[in-house]
């Protein structure tokens, strides 16, 4: 079954623009991720992550497809002028984005390609005072590319040491996953 190509680049392309600095540019990797979109349709996209995740992303990638977990798209950041709002707008999984952790001062573990976010339009980020992002989103575990606390995905992510955004007490990103492979 030939794919649809949802994105195909190469790395220059991919992390042309960003601001992060060579030190961090130089530990990624850009990888090709098959996944069945809501169309149905076997799709493939492109994904910039820490080169000491590529096996994990790669094994749970598989597992994604085998189980025909929808997944809208995955596009690197780049291509939405490295806006997460414009991404998650747009219900794309993506991973790296030189970004800071929004409302702070602090770098968010996109920015060095150690987290990933994953159909944020079925699984918003939740602040305490009620309000989701993406706009208009709506949590409904039990649809179609969502995740819970017992989806096999979730547990998969958990098994290889990543941390879950379901998990955070002051707000619920159900999108989310980091996983800290080294020191920063």
């Amino acid at each position: 079954m030939k794919p649809v190509i949802d994105s195909r680049i190469n790395f220059e392309e991919a992390v042309y623009g960003t601001a992060a600095p060579e030190s961090i540019i130089s530990s990624l990797c850009l990888m090709d991720v098959c996944y069945f979109s809501f169309d149905g349709r076997l799709h493939q996209g492109q994904l910039v992550i820490h080169q000491s995740l590529k096996k994990d992303m790669e094994e749970i990638f598989a597992i994604i497809e085998k189980s025909r977990f929808p997944v809208a798209k995955a596009i690197p950041i780049v291509k939405y002028g490295w806006s997460d709002d414009a991404s998650m707008a747009d219900n794309n999984t993506s991973a790296f984005n030189y970004r800071f952790v929004a409302g702070t001062k602090n770098l968010s573990r996109h920015a060095w390609g150690m987290a990933v976010d994953i159909n944020p339009f079925q699984n918003p980020v939740i602040y305490q005072n009620g309000i989701s992002e993406p706009v208009n989103a709506v949590y409904a575990p039990s649809e179609s590319g969502s995740f819970s606390e017992d989806h096999p995905i979730v547990r998969e992510f958990i098994r290889r040491g990543w941390h879950w955004g379901g998990h955070f007490d002051d707000m619920k990103d159900y999108h989310h996953f980091d996983k800290k492979t080294v020191t920063l």
